[in-house]
């Protein structure tokens, strides 16, 4: 769940940030929508780690402003590029939670419902960012998105 958590640290600075550039109102609002239920996500994923007894990442400025700074980025680079940028971060974090939920076990419903939730929301993020004009991003791209997932996700599980 601590990863969870962290993630969803990373989906306010990416969400804020990537606003922060949209050239676009009406896109702007939509990332400021997301962004507002990413906001649940972090409770929920918080107030579970206080249930389990355990404790959110020691890291998490450090994870919120790597986050701001890939978000400003992709902002930068254009709505369309930010929008493909939502949509693979969303599909990175669907496959994620899917896993998760297929690990859990199956008396955890606690935590399954949570995750199950997080897991329709972003894939619902994604299907927005698309209808709104997402760009594909290059492979290279979305290996190198990847790559920085598995450090996150690898160093969030133990810090």
């Amino acid at each position: 769940m601590r990863v969870n958590h962290v993630g969803e640290i990373c989906a306010q600075a990416l969400y804020q940030s990537q606003s922060l550039f949209s050239r676009n109102p009406e896109l702007r609002e939509q990332l400021q929508h997301a962004a507002q239920e990413e906001i649940d996500h972090l409770a929920w994923t918080e107030e579970r780690l206080r249930q389990l007894g355990a404790h959110t990442s020691r890291l998490a400025p450090l994870w919120w402003g790597g986050a701001f700074a890939w978000g400003s980025l992709a902002g930068l680079a254009g709505d369309r590029w930010s929008l493909g940028f939502v949509v693979e971060t969303e599909r990175q974090v669907e496959a994620h939670l899917a896993g998760h939920l297929e690990r859990l076990p199956a008396e955890d419903t606690a935590s399954r419902a949570i995750v199950e939730q997080m897991r329709q929301d972003e894939a619902a993020h994604a299907d927005a960012a698309l209808a709104a004009g997402a760009r594909p991003l290059p492979p290279p791209v979305q290996a190198l998105m990847r790559a920085a997932a598995k450090v996150m996700t690898t160093v969030a599980h133990r810090v």
